[in-house]
C-alpha cells in the first residue's frame, strides 16, 4: 500500500490549516500552496473535496479563505483520507472470504492487513500531526558542544 499523492497533498494542506487553528483566521489558497509546496491547481480540487466532506469550511471575500471545520484534536487522519479517496475504503475487501481456498484466505490477510492500517490512522490526528512535526524539528535544531 501506498499512500497517493492525493492524499498526501490533502494532509499537507490540512496540515497548515490545523497549525494555524488557534489564530483563527482563514488561509488563503496561494498561502497554503507556497508553504507546503503544492501546486495551486491541485490544490483547488482538494480543497473543494475536503469542504465537501465536511473537513474544511470556505469564506469569501478579500478576508476570506479555509479554516477547519472542527479542532484539529478531534480530526482524524483516516477521515480525511476517506474523504479524498472517495470510496469506503475501510470496506474495500470481501469480509466473508472463504479460507478454505487459496483466495480467500489471501482476502483474509489482507483485510487483516487494511484493518491493521486504518486503525493506526484513526489513532492519529491532524493535532499529532503538528505535535510529531515540532518534536522532530526541535530535536534536529538541538547542537552539541
Amino acid at each position: 500500500m501506498e499512500l497517493s499523492s492525493k492524499s498526501e497533498y490533502a494532509l499537507l494542506a490540512l496540515f497548515e490549516l490545523a497549525s494555524c487553528y488557534d489564530s483563527g483566521e482563514p488561509l488563503q489558497i496561494q498561502e497554503i500552496a507556497n508553504a507546503q509546496d503544492i501546486p495551486k491547481r491541485y490544490l483547488e480540487q482538494l480543497l473543494a473535496s475536503l469542504r465537501r466532506g465536511g473537513l474544511i469550511k470556505s469564506t469569501r471575500g478579500v478576508r476570506g479563505g479555509y479554516v477547519l471545520a472542527k479542532d484539529p484534536r478531534h480530526m482524524k487522519v483516516f477521515d480525511a483520507i476517506k474523504c479524498i479517496e472517495g470510496t469506503d475504503i475501510a470496506s474495500s475487501s470481501d469480509a466473508n472470504s472463504d479460507c478454505s481456498t487459496t483466495s480467500g484466505v489471501i482476502k483474509y490477510v489482507w483485510k487483516k492487513g487494511c484493518s491493521a492500517l486504518y486503525s493506526v490512522l484513526e489513532d492519529y490526528t491532524l493535532q499529532d500531526l503538528c505535535d510529531l512535526q515540532e518534536k522532530k524539528s526541535t530535536a534536529t535544531l538541538m547542537y552539541y558542544i
